[in-house]
């Protein structure tokens, strides 16, 4: 286990910047607390590049997000910030999604106000409910969660909608309801960072996205923290970083008719089980299994 004792509440309302990477199954979740992560972005965009091979509009399902949540929770004890798109639905459809989200393992559940279906916080054509209906949602939210260590996360998409005034109206609205961290998407620059920063700076953890190629100037985990950010997801990179890969991967099994030309870029057999603990898993195994066949107790 390399998570941190603290909770992820106590580290997102603490002095450092807490990095979630984004991830859509347990493998990639399990990469990342190997090289020393303590929390992890459950990205509902990852899931539908990977799970579907379609863009992120809407397609997804509430049990689609929770049977990657589940299978994430059992290979790892990282926090998990979980993308629960608008919640599926009203106020009960989003009271269901958070009982099921915490009960299969959520340390964060993040809710957006964009109308069903949603789409990509960075592609254009995004259309809000009303505040005061998701100023309702955000409160079932908080009423329908088991711990108040499981933290709930106000999104707004307003900035792309109703520019910048009206994104910091809503974001002072869900403020109001009792959300335990902000994250305003589609942050354009600079400029508004300061806006939001004098707004809500020390009042409540604010979070930033980090999206290649998107609408808010890629910055560093250390310049964010300087910025005001408490926690900043990069949710798309590893899907990014393994497409990138494997196109290459594919066009050289294609013209190479073997995979020799790219075995200094891959793990072999080996090495794979080695990342995935095959021989510890594998001892378990066969210590329960001589304890079936020789009745004796350890």
């Amino acid at each position: 286990m390399t998570a941190s004792p603290a909770s992820l509440k106590d580290r997102v309302n603490g002095r450092t910047i807490e990095v979630a990477p984004g991830v859509f199954n347990a493998l990639g979740a399990a990469l990342a607390e190997q090289a020393g992560f303590d929390t992890v972005y459950l990205s509902g965009a990852s899931l539908a590049y990977t799970h579907l091979g379609r863009p992120d509009i809407g397609l997804l399902s509430l049990s689609e997000i929770n049977d990657a949540l589940t299978h994430i929770r059992e290979r790892t004890d990282v926090s998990i910030v979980v993308d629960c798109d608008t919640g599926f639905g009203n106020a009960i459809n989003v009271m269901r999604s958070v009982r099921m989200l915490e009960r299969s393992g959520a340390n964060a559940i993040q809710l957006e106000d964009q109308s069903y279906p949603k789409r990509c916080g960075h592609l254009q054509g995004k259309s809000l409910i009303p505040r005061e209906e998701m100023v309702g949602k955000l409160k079932a939210a908080l009423d329908a969660r088991d711990d108040d260590g499981t933290l709930i996360i106000g999104r707004t998409d307003a900035l792309a909608v109703e520019g910048l005034d009206g994104a910091l109206e809503r974001a002072h609205a869900y403020c109001e309801a009792g959300i335990d961290v902000l994250f305003i998407e589609g942050i354009r620059g600079d400029e508004e960072i300061q806006r939001i920063m004098e707004a809500f700076r020390g009042r409540i953890p604010i979070m930033a996205n980090m999206v290649e190629g998107g609408d808010t100037p890629l910055k560093n985990a250390a310049t964010l923290q300087q910025l005001g950010f408490s926690l900043v997801i990069f949710p798309g990179a590893f899907v990014r970083a393994m497409v990138h890969m494997a196109t290459r991967f594919f066009e050289t099994l294609r013209r190479d008719g073997s995979t020799d030309g790219f075995s200094n870029q891959m793990l072999d057999f080996k090495q794979l089980n080695e990342t995935l603990g095959t021989q510890a898993m594998l001892d378990l195994g066969a210590r329960y299994g001589s304890d079936m066949q020789t009745g004796e107790r350890r």
